[in-house]
Formats: C-alpha cells, structure tokens, sequence
C-alpha cells in the first residue's frame, strides 16, 4: 500500500480512537556513508613500544648474522624481503633513499634469511611496522592511505622505524618521521640530517657495542 494511503488510515484511526493525530512520519533518513578516514599517522604509545621492538629485532637479527658469518663489515647489513608486489617500487626507492643517506647499516633485499619484510592490503589503521616476536618484522603498506599520501613517503617512513627512528607527527615536511602531521601534500621521502645522523649512531653503537654485546649474552 503506498505510504500516503497508510499514513491517512492511521489519521482515520486515531480519530476514531479520541487519539490526537499523528504527525507526518519523516521521510527514511539515507544510511549514513561508511567511513572512510585515512590513518594520518595519529600515532599511540602502543604504537611507539611496537616500533621500538621492531628495531630491536632487526637489530637483534642482523648483529646476530653479522656474527656467525665472521664479517668485520665498516655497515651492518639489514636484509628485507618484499611481500608486497604492488609497492615494489617505492620500496626499491626507499632502499635507496636509506643507503645514499646513511653508512653505518645497509639495507639489502633478499629472499632468504631476510631479518625483515614488507606486505600490502587494507587496514584501518594505515601503513605501520611491528615485529613478530621471533626475531622478525614486517611493515604493513596500506592500499588506501596511499591513496591519500605519497606512497614512497609512506615506505620510506616506515623503514625509518626499521632503522631506529620513532615518530614525530608534530615535525614539518622537511622531516621524514613526521609522516602524515605536515598532511598529503607533503611528498618529502628523504631523512633529515638531524635523522639521518641518529640512524649512523644507533648502528655504529650497533656494530661496535651491540655486536659484541650481542655475542657475548649468547
């Protein structure tokens, strides 16, 4: 029965019944649109301990084949695997952005005995790295956050927690760790010098400290 006649039969009826008449239904609100935010690297403390694990293990991991292999290298060597074919070109850019701006580690793609990798899909929480726990990580690369910021960016900042570095949202564009806070506009894939020189540190304390220390706890 059309709305209209439904509505005049309920007038009809509530008169008879001494009811005062009821108004006008509102016409079916449209279902509200599904969400649709972009992670803009709003950044937790949860998320802070995860990249400060994720270091540790690829640090862990790397110092630890270094060891075995008997190497007096001048760079620990980070060996990565890419799980992630539709990134597979910011990844390789982001490689080199890394190994043209620091020395002390170097990141190599492999695909065995790797002490990291990339992986790509959809995740509400955008692009992040973390660790397994077992002495690898992972970072995940958001299809649709990198739709709204530049991917290679993305990659790049993502492989900064790799290194060492935590975020710093507040940051201007000039600095990578500051991720999505300057907004998508900010195209800049390139460490700072301030960043680059805390990555030379942690991996020359890495390979001159942690080398040995790592050696002899085992």
């Amino acid at each position: 029965m059309p709305r209209r006649k439904i509505l005049s039969s309920l007038a009809v009826l509530a008169a008879a019944l001494g009811v005062p008449a009821l108004a006008a239904l509102p016409a079916a609100a449209a279902p509200a649109p599904e969400a649709t935010t972009i992670s803009s690297y709003a950044g937790s403390p949860q998320e802070a301990a995860a990249n400060k694990a994720f270091y540790d293990a690829v640090m862990k991991s790397a110092l630890a084949k270094q060891a075995k292999s008997g190497n007096s290298l001048a760079a620990v060597t980070v060996r990565y695997r890419v799980n992630a074919p539709t990134f597979a070109t910011q990844i390789a850019r982001s490689t080199q952005i890394w190994n043209s701006s620091v020395t002390n580690v170097r990141l190599v793609q492999s695909s065995s005995g790797y002490d990291f990798y990339y992986t790509e899909g959809n995740d509400p929480r955008g692009s992040y790295a973390s660790t397994n726990g077992h002495g690898r990580g992972y970072i995940f690369l958001d299809y649709r956050q990198a739709q709204v910021y530049d991917s290679t960016r993305i990659t790049s900042h993502e492989t900064g927690h790799v290194l060492g570095l935590p975020d710093h949202y507040s940051g201007p564009c000039s600095e990578l760790m500051s991720g999505g806070g300057p907004g998508p506009s900010c195209t800049n894939a390139w460490p700072n010098s301030t960043e680059r020189s805390r990555v030379n540190r942690l991996w020359a304390n890495g390979f001159t400290g942690g080398l040995n220390a790592y050696t002899t706890a085992r």
